[in-house]
């Protein structure tokens, strides 16, 4: 039996109730292990040292408004 077979046995097994405090564990097992390239790395500081400084704009609206604003620019 594998591993996935195994857990999903497991699962099978659980009460409902049980599963409440399961599942938020399933939910954070599951994503994903990638690790950001160089590029999004530095993005990231970039934004972080924004977010210290109180630095660069802020956009409170709607997606499709934000980015009719980037194509105009």
């Amino acid at each position: 039996m594998s591993n996935r077979e195994f857990a999903k046995s497991l699962i099978d097994q659980i009460s409902d109730a049980k599963l409440l405090y399961v599942i938020p564990y399933l939910q954070g097992a599951s994503l994903s292990d990638e690790i950001p390239n160089a590029e999004t790395l530095e993005a990231m500081e970039e934004v972080q040292a924004m977010i210290d400084n109180g630095k660069g704009e802020h956009f409170d609206g709607a997606t499709s408004d934000f980015l009719d604003m980037l194509l105009e620019e």
